[in-house]
């Protein structure tokens, strides 16, 4: 536990890690990259954390399928925390993905250097304008440079923005729009936007980490690599797992 000034008070804060799935299939896939047994720690209108880890503590938290539902259980769960006296260091956003062609074939990581909310605004004649471009709001949350690159050399993995939409995407039209709208774009997925809003609010950093299991494109479940995608998450996390606990410790 570190104790930091801020503003002439006392603050504690928990070397706790809380990582936010949609799904418990991700949510397990990220507890197997850990040797010992989770444990279920009851949180009030919210699913159960999933806690493991020795010296720093993650909890695993299936937090639901898109972006309101996945920010309103983790700002439950940060709540609680910092109501605790314990208020994590460090959020992450973690499952698996669509991923664009060719920067991020089939099985491989992600870690974004922009959470980017990808059809938050408004539909025109000559477009589409995001929430900024109609005078309030934000689409796109940075996580700390330094710990993206820190995570992607240790996991292998490539940077670029990962994209939140409520919808996914399921045409070639689609994947080109969204391409060309951001060129910086990886993957696509239903979540880390929400997360990231959430750790905002409470002032706590996030990261945001994924696996490709699909390309953005067609819906071809066929060409679906779901469990390559969710054990590539597990091996992630094993990687992971020394750079979140330094950063968490030392570098914020």
């Amino acid at each position: 536990m570190v104790v930091q000034a801020e503003e002439g008070r006392l603050i504690t804060s928990c070397a706790c890690i809380l990582v936010a799935t949609a799904v418990p299939a991700e949510r397990d896939a990220v507890a197997r990259a850990f040797p010992e047994p989770a444990r279920e720690v009851r949180l009030p209108g919210a699913p159960a954390l999933h806690r493991t880890g020795t010296g720093t503590a993650y909890d695993l938290l299936a937090a639901g399928v898109g972006p309101a539902l996945a920010a309103a259980t983790t700002a439950t769960a940060l709540t609680a925390a910092a109501l605790a006296g314990t208020p994590y260091g460090l959020v992450v956003s973690a499952g698996i993905a669509g991923g664009f062609a060719p920067g991020a074939p089939l099985g491989s990581l992600v870690v974004a250097d922009a959470i980017t909310a990808a059809d938050l605004g408004a539909e025109t004649a000559e477009g589409f304008l995001p929430v900024t471009e109609l005078g309030f709001g934000t689409v796109t949350h940075r996580p700390p440079a330094d710990l993206v690159r820190s995570a992607a050399t240790a996991a292998g993995a490539r940077t670029g923005t990962v994209l939140t939409v409520s919808t996914v995407t399921g045409t070639a039209a689609r994947a080109a729009a969204l391409r060309a709208r951001h060129p910086g774009a990886l993957a696509e997925a239903m979540e880390g936007f929400g997360v990231a809003e959430a750790a905002v609010a409470h002032g706590v950093p996030v990261l945001e980490v994924r696996a490709v299991s699909n390309p953005v494109g067609p819906r071809d479940r066929a060409a679906w690599r779901v469990g390559e995608a969710l054990a590539a998450l597990t091996t992630a996390f094993g990687k992971l797992a020394p750079v979140l606990e330094s950063w968490n410790r030392h570098d914020r």
